[in-house]
């Protein structure tokens, strides 16, 4: 049966424009729909009228990029848990409900346009020590360093962090360290990463300070919001990385870091 659905959508034209909920209906909504289809059948609607469409990020629509991201009636990504917007079913919601949808709420994140942030703070913390330094030349054979299976299970689930943002909206503090954390710990459970570790994490949690996210107090509310259920006990591996870095690193690397 299609569904009549009340959507609460924030609109702002631009960064320094202000914004406010506007009302829209969407009617014959299938509840196989995706979320995002559905904004398309509304967008389409509103284009038809002259209207200008609502803004949101999208790309591979299958969970995988994380650029799907809003806030749905106060839920990162919405009321299904381990799900992306994009992986988000309409039949999820009621006919005849009133849906709020809002951007990712935090001072790092500020809003582009309508549904759209700029996340490219989280980039910014990636290129701070997101990386291993490697000889060049042929690639090593695959067995040539045995990793353990339990370190290999963490790295994977570490490395399955897509960047959404939904930890920080979710987060009291929008704090960024659960995806810092999965960030240092993928690396930082193999060989190859060990060279850097303690410098890694030292340069990447410095970054998350100077792009003024907020601080952690272990609320837990970011692992609950992360589409791929990434523990927040990758926050407490990579605190103590940070604090042996700054035991043992070189002062001048605690400096280069900004922790000195």
């Amino acid at each position: 049966m299609p569904m009549k659905l009340t959507l609460r959508v924030w609109r702002q034209a631009g960064p320094n424009a202000d914004g406010a909920f506007r009302e829209y209906q969407a009617n014959d909504v299938s509840p196989d729909m995706s979320f995002l289809e559905m904004l398309d059948v509304v967008n389409e609607q509103l284009t038809a009228k002259g209207e200008v469409p609502i803004a949101f990020d999208h790309d591979c629509r299958e969970g995988i990029c994380g650029m799907c991201g809003l806030m749905i009636n106060g839920s990162a990504h919405g009321p299904m848990p381990a799900t992306t917007t994009c992986q988000l079913h309409m039949r999820s919601f009621a006919d005849g409900e009133t849906i709020t949808i809002e951007p990712w709420r935090a001072t790092a994140f500020p809003v582009l346009r309508d549904l759209c942030v700029d996340r490219s703070a989280l980039d910014r913390i990636v290129q701070a020590g997101g990386f291993i330094s490697v000889q060049t030349g042929n690639a090593p054979d695959g067995n040539a360093l045995p990793v353990p299976k339990q370190d290999a299970d963490a790295a994977m689930d570490a490395a399955a962090c897509i960047g959404c943002g939904a930890c920080v909206a979710a987060c009291p503090n929008a704090s960024a360290s659960l995806f810092t954390a999965a960030k240092v710990a993928h690396l930082g459970f193999l060989p190859q990463g060990q060279p850097e570790r303690y410098r890694r994490a030292l340069k990447m949690v410095a970054q998350m300070d100077l792009e003024h996210f907020g601080g952690c107090t272990l609320f837990g509310e970011c692992q609950e919001a992360c589409p791929k259920e990434i523990s927040i006990d990758t926050i407490g591996r990579m605190n103590k990385d940070y604090l042996t870095g700054m035991l043992f690193e070189p002062a001048e690397n605690q400096k280069a870091a900004g922790a000195g």
